[in-house]
């Protein structure tokens, strides 16, 4: 399983894997990521613009910081997590591979940040977490990051959130920074998810992922945890409350640079069981050489597909909402009175031969519901 080619492969894999030569990063990208990187990268020069800028950006402050006051893993220095980065890098094909870095930290984190080239952060905190297999994962999570071209992003989104707070002076200018900043952290969190189902890639131990997830939401107490049990929470997540429960969600998450951990468990395990993770496995994927020929328009339509099917098939109640109303299910100020009261609006719909939903609005009949480097989350930015 050797590939003389690349001189830093030393290592292989410390058990069997498939490795997944040339593969592009479309092929495990997040439609909504996918679509952001496919028409970022068609702007001709965009990364060389933004590349001039880096001495704007913390990046040669971060990248001497962390060579002075952290750990750079190496044969010499914690030797197994070099063996995972290599073995990363071999499976996912990324030629070069990424310096990385362990810094003093006791909250489990991982980060890939970086204009000129990629670098990988993980703290102690995460690497006294999780075992050799949920490590592996996480290590593919970064390089994920990297062979996708994040690091580029995800540096600019930190250098347009310190800017927004050095001009929080200047109104206009504040909010129109800040509203740029929420696009960037709504893609973010969605690049998380692609870097995710790297993760699993590199691992390919669902198992794994989803105990690395586990110990990132309840700490070293996996006796104490279970898969099954804790996928359900993310079902309840969704599903559960009323439009006002819908409301707090979108408010909870929108500082967020990481979507919630239960969520991003249930998301890798549907894709796990996906065609397109099946055809991957199979050897049957988009290849890095055809990257110049994707069309933008494709993956836009890609993007805005998913997200209709995220809203048909979503058991939030906002979503169900949206979905009602989209397909022309009653009137929208009676249907939003019912989901924040609870109850039905009189004599409405319901008197006209119309039914009830579980959460109390009201449908017509014969209409089926539908049935969605600081400052980082937890693990695996």
């Amino acid at each position: 399983m050797t590939d003389n080619s690349h001189a830093s492969h030393e290592h292989v894999p410390s058990r069997q894997r498939r490795r997944f030569s040339g593969i592009s990063s479309r092929a495990y990208e997040h439609p909504a990521d996918r679509s952001a990187l496919v028409a970022l990268r068609k702007l001709s020069g965009f990364d060389t613009v933004f590349k001039a800028l880096s001495g704007l950006l913390p990046e040669r402050s971060l990248r001497l910081l962390f060579l002075s006051d952290s750990v750079r893993v190496s044969d010499a220095q914690f030797a197994h997590l070099n063996d995972m980065l290599r073995d990363a890098c071999y499976i996912l094909d990324l030629e070069k591979v990424p310096p990385m870095y362990v810094n003093q930290d006791p909250q489990p984190n991982a980060m890939c940040i970086g204009l000129d080239e990629p670098i990988i952060v993980v703290t102690t905190g995460l690497v006294e977490l999780l075992d050799e297999e949920e490590m592996r994962a996480v290590v593919g999570h970064e390089v994920g990051h990297a062979l996708s071209g994040h690091a580029v992003y995800r540096t600019i989104l930190l250098f347009l959130t310190n800017l927004a707070l050095k001009v929080a002076w200047i109104p206009l200018g504040n909010v129109a920074i800040m509203t740029i900043v929420m696009a960037l952290r709504e893609w973010f969190r969605k690049s998380e998810l692609s870097a995710d189902r790297a993760g699993l890639l590199v691992g390919q131990d669902l198992q794994a992922s989803m105990r690395g997830l586990m110990k990132i939401a309840g700490g070293n107490h996996l006796h104490e945890m279970n898969v099954d049990a804790f996928l359900a929470q993310a079902d309840e997540y969704e599903k559960g409350g009323d439009l006002r429960d819908s409301v707090l969600k979108i408010l909870n998450v929108l500082p967020r640079s990481h979507p919630f951990t239960t969520v991003r468990a249930a998301e890798l395990k549907k894709w796990s069981e996906s065609r397109d993770y099946q055809r991957i496995m199979d050897g049957h994927y988009p290849r890095r050489e055809d990257d110049k020929d994707t069309s933008v328009t494709d993956s836009f339509r890609e993007s805005a597909s998913h997200y209709a099917d995220s809203v048909r098939t979503s058991k939030d109640p906002l979503m169900k909402l949206v979905g009602d109303i989209a397909g022309g299910a009653g009137d929208l100020g009676g249907k939003l009175r019912d989901k924040f009261t609870g109850g039905s609006h009189g004599g409405g719909a319901a008197g006209k031969g119309g039914a009830t939903d579980d959460s109390g609005a009201t449908r017509r009949s014969g209409t089926e519901d539908p049935g969605s480097p600081q400052g980082h989350g937890p693990a695996g930015s």
